[in-house]
C-alpha cells in the first residue's frame, strides 16, 4: 500500500470504531472485563478522541503533509514498539506512526492493554490482506533495527540497558499539571476535573497537580471535581482512595475532599491515583520559569496554556516526551 491507500484505510479504521457494531461492542465488554480500569465509559472516550483527533480525514491528511518522506519506496526496518497500558489505547499513535512509515512492526502489547489494540490489526488484517505482516504481535522483541520504549522510570533504565546501541526513543514517566489563577470560570473548572479524573487519573495527560495563588478558595473546584463521585462506587478507585485517606490521617496531614478525591499540598508533581496535589505561588512570572525547567511534565493546563478539558485530548503532533516519532522513523 502507498501513503494515500493507507491513509484511507485508517480513515475506513476510524468509521468503524467510531460505530457501535456488534463486534466492536463484543471486544470493548472483553478489555474492560480483563482490566477493571478500562471501564466503559473511558473506553468510549479514548476510542471517541482517537476518531477525532487521530482519524480525522482533514487532521490525518494535513499531518501526513509534514512527512513527505513517509511516501518513499525504501528497504523497510524492523521496528520494535513497547507500549505501555496505563490507559485504554494509549499505544495507537506509536503504531499507527509505525504503520504509515512502511517499516515492519514488531509490537510488544501491555497484558492490561492487548484486547483492543489486537482487535483493530485483525480488522486490518481482514480489510487488507497485503498488510497482515507488517505489524507483528510479540511478547520479546528480539533483532530489530530500532526501538520505541516506553515505560516507567525503573524500565526506562532496562531499555536503556538493552536498545542503547540501537536508533532508540525510550520514555520515561510523565505527569501533566495546572496553573490556576482564581478567575476561572465554572465552566473552565467543569473541564478541569475531566484533565484530573479521566482515565481515572492514570495517564501521563492527566494533571496531577495544580498551582494555585495564596489565599486560593478550593471550593469551587472540589464542587466541579463532583462530576466524577460516581468514581468512588469503582472498587479499585475507593480502595485507592480509602488507602490515601488512611495516610493522610495517620501522618496527621491537612488535606481537603469532597468524598471522591483528595486534595493536598505536596511538593511533587506526581500524585497517587484518588488524590490531586496542589501548591502555592506568589508570582506567576516565577512560576513559568520554574515550570519551563520540568522535564517531566507532558502537559501545562491553564488560561495561557492547553486549554481547560485538552489534556487528554492529543492531537497528531503532540508526541510523547515531546519526541517526533514520525521524524525519527522516516529518517532511520
Amino acid at each position: 500500500m502507498n501513503i494515500a491507500e493507507k491513509e484511507v484505510a485508517l480513515v475506513r479504521l476510524g468509521q468503524y470504531l467510531a460505530g457501535n457494531s456488534p463486534e466492536l461492542t463484543a471486544v470493548k465488554e472483553r478489555a474492560f472485563i480483563a482490566n477493571g480500569w478500562f471501564i466503559p465509559a473511558f473506553i468510549d472516550k479514548a476510542l471517541e478522541n482517537i476518531c477525532q483527533y487521530f482519524l480525522e480525514p482533514a487532521a490525518l491528511h494535513q499531518w501526513l503533509q509534514q512527512y513527505p518522506a513517509a511516501g518513499n519506496d525504501w528497504e523497510p526496518k524492523k521496528v520494535g514498539i513497547v507500549a505501555a497500558g496505563n490507559i485504554p489505547m494509549v499505544g495507537f499513535h506509536d503504531w499507527l506512526c509505525g504503520f504509515i512509515s512502511g517499516h515492519h512492526v514488531k509490537l510488544k502489547l501491555s497484558s492490561k492493554d492487548e484486547i483492543l489494540m489486537k482487535h483493530i490489526l485483525e480488522k486490518i488484517a481482514e480489510w487488507y490482506p497485503d498488510q497482515a505482516n507488517q505489524t507483528q504481535v510479540q511478547d520479546m522483541l528480539k533483532n530489530c533495527d530500532a526501538y520505541i520504549a516506553t515505560g516507567s522510570n525503573n524500565s526506562a533504565r532496562y531499555f536503556t540497558y538493552y536498545f542503547s546501541k540501537y536508533p532508540n526513543i525510550i520514555r520515561h514517566n510523565r505527569t501533566s499539571a495546572a496553573v490556576l489563577t482564581g478567575t476561572e470560570t465554572p465552566e473552565q473548572l467543569d473541564a478541569l476535573a475531566d484533565d484530573v479524573m479521566m482515565y481515572f487519573g492514570l495517564g501521563c495527560r492527566n494533571v496531577t497537580k495544580i498551582l494555585v495563588p495564596e489565599g486560593y478558595n478550593f471550593d469551587p473546584l472540589l464542587n466541579a471535581l463532583r462530576k466524577y463521585d460516581h468514581l468512588a462506587d469503582h472498587h479499585k478507585y475507593k480502595n485507592n482512595y480509602d488507602y490515601n485517606l488512611a495516610l493522610l490521617l495517620l501522618n496527621s496531614s491537612p488535606y481537603l475532599t469532597n468524598g471522591s478525591i483528595l486534595l493536598h499540598e505536596a511538593a511533587s508533581l506526581f500524585s497517587p491515583i484518588s488524590v490531586l496535589n496542589y501548591g502555592y505561588y506568589k508570582d506567576i512570572n516565577q512560576l513559568q520559569q520554574d515550570l519551563a525547567g520540568e522535564e517531566v511534565l507532558q502537559c501545562l493546563v491553564g488560561q495561557s496554556y492547553t486549554p481547560f478539558g485538552y489534556a487528554q485530548q492529543p492531537s497528531l503532533m503532540d508526541y510523547a516526551d515531546g519526541v517526533d516519532t514520525m521524524a525519527f522513523l522516516t529518517t532511520l
